[in-house]
């Protein structure tokens, strides 16, 4: 696997891989985990080479969240790329995304501007501004996104379909541990009690999803959903919402694909799951 950390040496390397035939993208912010390694395993299957990148974002953390303590295991992260097979990892330094006098921002409106997009004011626009820099930078074919994000792969959709990108994204299946918890790199801050009662929020949300697909109001099944959250430990809670798939406007029926959207404190750890609704899971 090649490492490379300079902007020439990987314009050169992703040249001769292409001249080689297809290649498929992940961009990670390294701390990797099971969650990551079944995105690469899925991009081997639809390219010819995988490139992946690791760069923790500034631009995507806001002043008080946790871009100093954010987990940093670069050794441990390069061997589980290699062993999956990758054949180049990006691991640029900071001045090689934002070099002195940059001045330029991607902002994409409408699927951005609710949910984390309000809770964390900036984000999607450090999001957006990054995975362009970096699609120009490695010019792959296809690029993968965990659905885990559910909002983030919205708005690098929109992004995409927006500015004619000539690549293609493809959403991967949330991963999950035994208990249900998303596999998260925020999941390390959390203590051995707060691990075990964050198991709430994977199923508070199967549970408010069963429901409305049950006849109940959505209304209902998000109250019944938080007051689960809150009865867990966690607090306070940024969202708990049913949205459109593709729009992320509120959803008030089944008429289209939904997805059930939560954002919870559990202590100091900010977790985030969603789960999809459709009418189709009751056949």
């Amino acid at each position: 696997m090649q490492i490379l950390r300079e902007i020439g040496e990987l314009r050169g390397a992703i040249k001769a891989l292409k001249a080689s035939g297809t290649v498929a993208f992940v961009p990670t912010m390294g701390a990797l985990h099971a969650g990551h390694m079944a995105l690469v395993a899925e991009a081997r299957k639809r390219a010819n080479s995988v490139v992946a990148s690791i760069f923790v974002n500034p631009m995507q953390f806001g002043p008080n969240e946790d871009l100093a303590t954010y987990p940093r295991r670069e050794a441990e992260d390069v061997a589980m790329l290699e062993a999956e097979g990758v054949a180049l990892l990006w691991m640029p330094p900071v001045d090689a995304i934002y070099p002195v006098g940059f001045a330029s921002k991607v902002s994409v409106g409408g699927v951005s501007d609710e949910l984390d997009g309000a809770a964390r004011p900036g984000h999607f626009d450090g999001v957006a501004t990054v995975v362009s820099k970096l699609f120009n930078q490695v010019r792959p074919d296809i690029a993968l996104f965990g659905e885990k994000d559910f909002q983030q792969l919205a708005v690098i959709r929109r992004m995409v379909r927006d500015l004619d990108m000539d690549v293609e994204i493809v959403g991967v299946a949330t991963q999950r541990d035994a208990d249900g918890l998303a596999l998260s790199s925020r999941n390390l801050y959390l203590s051995a009690d707060e691990r075990r009662s964050a198991r709430a929020l994977p199923r508070a949300l199967s549970d408010a999803a069963f429901a409305i697909l049950s006849g109940t109001p959505v209304e209902q099944a998000v109250e019944q959903a938080k007051s689960q959250l809150t009865s867990a430990g966690f607090g306070p809670i940024d969202y708990v919402e049913l949205r459109d798939s593709e729009t992320l406007m509120p959803a008030k029926d089944l008429e289209r694909p939904a997805r059930l959207l939560a954002a919870a404190r559990m202590g100091r750890t900010r977790l985030i799951d969603n789960v999809p609704v459709e009418r189709r899971q009751c056949s």
